[in-house]
C-alpha cells in the first residue's frame, strides 16, 4: 500500500498526526482541497489499515501512575507464548505487549501507581501465569519523546 500513498494522502496524514481531532473541513481548507476529497482519502486510509484508530493520549503521571517499567518475560518453553500473551491481556496495568527475540520471549510495558504496585503486578499476577519462567524489569525514569513512525 505504501506505493499507493500519494502527496495528498501524506499531507492529510501529517495533519492528523499533529491533531487527530482536527476537523476534515479544516484539513481541506489548509490543503486547499475539497472536504469530500479529505473524507474519501481518510476512508481509503482506514480501509487500507494505515489509519487504525484515533485515540486520546493520557498523561499517566497526572492519573496517578508514577512508575513506568519495561519487563522482559522468559518462558519455561516456547509453546507457552500464546497462552501467556492471552493472560497478560487481562492485566490492566500492562499497556503494551510484544513478542521479541533474544533473552526474552515477550516484552511488556507496565504502568503502576508506585513501586509497591509494580511489585504486586509482577509477583502476584505476571509470575503466577502458567509458563512464565521469570522476568527482568527495567524502570523508566522519563520519556524523552514519543512519535509515530516516519513516512515519506
Amino acid at each position: 500500500m505504501e506505493d499507493q500513498i500519494d502527496y495528498i494522502d501524506k499531507q492529510i496524514l501529517l495533519k492528523l498526526q499533529s491533531d487527530a481531532r482536527k476537523a476534515y473541513s479544516q484539513i481541506a481548507e489548509e490543503l486547499k482541497i475539497s472536504n469530500s476529497l479529505v473524507h474519501q482519502r481518510i476512508k481509503k486510509l482506514h480501509e487500507a489499515g494505515i489509519i487504525m484508530d484515533a485515540k486520546f493520549i493520557f498523561d499517566e503521571k497526572k492519573l496517578g501512575y508514577k512508575t513506568k517499567s519495561y519487563s522482559g518475560i522468559r518462558l519455561r518453553e516456547a509453546r507457552f507464548a500464546k497462552s501467556v500473551m492471552e493472560e497478560l491481556t487481562k492485566i490492566e496495568e500492562i499497556v503494551e505487549c510484544n513478542y521479541v527475540s533474544g533473552n526474552y520471549a515477550i516484552f511488556i510495558l507496565i504502568f503502576a501507581k508506585d513501586n509497591e504496585h509494580l511489585r504486586e503486578v509482577l509477583y502476584e499476577q505476571v509470575h503466577l501465569i502458567n509458563g512464565v519462567a521469570g522476568t527482568d524489569t527495567f524502570l523508566c525514569f522519563d520519556s524523552g519523546f514519543k512519535r509515530n513512525i516516519p513516512f515519506k
